[in-house]
């Protein structure tokens, strides 16, 4: 049965769409109000009054992006016959899609030190969206029993951070194995933690 769960893709935004140019042209460092407010086609008071500063638009931008990719793996994934199934399924799409994404290439080409608090230090908004996704899914495999049991939203974190490394490690599997395709490992990796068991 597919799963009740929704996601909410926001809509077409014409300032998200000028950073999103603006980032694949130079990167998230030299990126600045006035350029995203020039491809867009508005004055720097009307993105500062919709979004306040540069950070709150690459940050909605990067949520989007991969709220965008959730919800197509979602509905990719409905088919699956159970919540763990899904939720696995769901993961793998987007780890694929991610590590081959225009946008996230880009930024760990130019600016790959900007993300690094993101993975040693807090998440930021788009993970925390992506947390409390994961955990509502945990819930659905607990309740009918495909999921092992515990707090749904330490294993919502730990998926994440699973997959999250296989983004941010893609190019060490391809130069270190001759390959770009490593998702038939993380599903091994992602089943096995979700699993119920004894253990």
């Amino acid at each position: 049965m597919e799963s009740q769960r929704h996601i909410t893709v926001p809509p077409p935004d014409p300032i998200l769409d000028a950073a999103r140019a603006c980032v694949l042209d130079v990167g998230l460092r030299r990126t600045t109000l006035a350029d995203v407010a020039r491809r867009a086609g508005v004055s720097r008071m009307t993105v500062y009054r919709q979004y306040g500063d540069l950070s709150a638009i690459v940050s909605a931008l990067l949520s989007a992006e991969l709220l965008g990719l959730m919800e197509g793996a979602r509905v990719e994934a409905a088919t699956q016959p159970t919540a763990r199934e899904r939720l696995v399924e769901e993961g793998v799409l987007v780890v694929e899609r991610l590590s081959r994404h225009p946008l996230w290439c880009k930024v760990l080409d130019l600016d790959p030190e900007l993300l690094l608090p993101l993975v040693v230090d807090r998440f930021g908004s788009s993970q925390r969206a992506a947390v409390e996704l994961v955990a509502a899914q945990v819930e659905e495999g607990q309740r009918e029993g495909s999921v092992r049991g515990g707090d749904p939203q330490l294993l919502a974190t730990c998926l994440l951070l699973t997959a999250q490394s296989f983004v941010f490690s893609a190019r060490i599997i391809a130069a270190e194995h001759k390959t770009e395709h490593a998702g038939a490992e993380l599903r091994r990796l992602l089943t096995g933690y979700l699993l119920p068991g004894d253990g």
